[in-house]
């Protein structure tokens, strides 16, 4: 739906709405079983809620598509993915409350291992604790290029933000991540005449960041993504009138509620501490996006048994956040990472909402085969929010 019909057609109400997004949800048969990892773990819960929803599946961009995490949460947010388009350094910087201020390009970046050759052996430099990160951070801060400010910070694991601070800066830097294993970094670029200066910029700061890293394997190297100068665009309660809650543990995920206008609420890895969170502010707000992100991790990392673990965990949780008794739940992903594959893929993504105004359809079970009998069919994931809104008796009519 349109931004601008959407603020037109909403109000204000008392009903509650919850959406659940566990990270890269769809999966893929495994070869062995021909069972996807949702197929393969036991949901009783999910699969009762299942039985009581408006069941389908989602595309999050396009078909064919493969979203990234920004895309994903976006289309579900109700804001198009194509036109919304933000780097993944401002929703990092956003996510552990870094003072972006206007013309700081901000960057995402990994630890990284790199073998004798230079090539990349591991994006995430086997996942280091987020201790190490800070103090490998630590080593980086104080690097100065050409009289601009470099600004780098911790922020979980293997992940950390560069700020590049200065006059005349510009976000068209292509990624230094390559997105693979198996070949070198790659060489800072623009992608536009305005970003030759800052791409050379950055390429002297990696290249004595790395200088400064040699000795300190896995983390012995470091990887770019995401580019980008913090947009401005209309909030969640300007367009839809409403009081939102970011539920979310790893900063990114926050950072992308605050972009939209979502108050950031505390929550611990699992997806019982989140539900704890909402239950403490139910009264406070009417949206609440609860983020869960061990599906994806396990997926990511190829791990199929320990995605269906992940999932089984998530499932003990249900009940709980069923008890709250929304006026409209949402269980999704915000794209597909099939084991298999070790990474996102464009496959379409479970969906299931159980609401006061909606009918039951004949899916009895919460898994990728189940969910294509759902009367939603397959259809567009920026349709989420203004399905949830209709639900939850908070647009008028349109039209005479």
């Amino acid at each position: 739906m349109d931004l601008e019909l959407a603020r037109e057609l909403s109000v204000e109400a008392d009903s509650k709405i919850v959406l659940l997004v566990m990270d890269g949800l769809g999966g893929l048969p495994h070869p062995e079983t021909g069972r996807t990892e949702l197929e393969a773990a036991y949901t009783p819960n999910l699969d009762r809620l299942a039985r009581e929803s408006m069941c389908g599946l989602t595309v999050p961009v396009a078909p064919g598509i493969t979203p990234g995490s920004g895309p994903g949460h976006l289309a579900l947010f109700g804001y198009d993915p194509v036109r919304f388009q933000v780097g993944r350094g401002v929703l990092e910087a956003l996510g552990i409350d870094f003072d972006l201020q206007p013309g700081d390009v901000a960057a995402r970046g990994n630890f990284c291992t790199v073998d004798d050759r230079g090539i990349v052996t591991d994006r995430r430099a086997g996942r280091i604790d987020s201790e190490r990160c800070a103090r490998l951070v630590a080593k980086l801060q104080g690097i100065q290029v050409d009289g601009v400010q470099v600004l780098v910070e911790p922020v979980r694991e293997h992940r950390f933000l560069v700020v590049f601070r200065g006059q005349g800066l510009s976000d068209r830097v292509a990624d230094t991540d390559p997105q693979r294993e198996g070949v070198p970094p790659l060489p800072a670029t623009a992608t536009a005449p305005e970003g030759e200066r800052t791409a050379g910029l950055v390429a002297r700061f990696v290249e004595e960041a790395a200088r400064r890293l040699r000795d300190e394997a896995p983390a012995n190297m470091l990887l770019l993504r995401g580019f980008a100068v913090r947009p401005h665009w209309p909030t969640v309660q300007e367009v839809f009138r409403l009081r939102a809650a970011a539920v979310a543990y790893y900063p990114m995920y926050r950072g992308l509620g605050k972009l939209v206008g979502m108050h950031p609420l505390p929550s611990g890895p699992r997806l019982e501490d989140a539900v704890a969170s909402v239950r403490e502010h139910w009264e406070r707000y009417d949206y609440f996006f609860v983020h869960y992100k061990a599906t994806d991790t396990a997926g990511e990392d190829g791990d199929f048994d320990r995605k269906v673990e992940a999932i089984e965990a998530a499932d003990r949780a249900i009940p709980a956040l069923v008890e709250l008794d929304p006026d409209v739940l949402i269980v999704t992903g915000d794209h597909s990472t099939p084991a298999v594959m070790s990474g996102h893929s464009w496959h379409p993504v479970p969906f299931m909402m159980r609401a006061r105004w909606a009918r039951a359809d004949e899916c009895d079970a919460f898994n990728e085969v189940a969910l294509q009998r759902g009367i939603l069919g397959t259809f567009p994931a920026v349709d989420v929010m203004p399905l949830a809104l209709a639900h939850a008796r908070r647009l008028k009519k349109y039209g005479a």
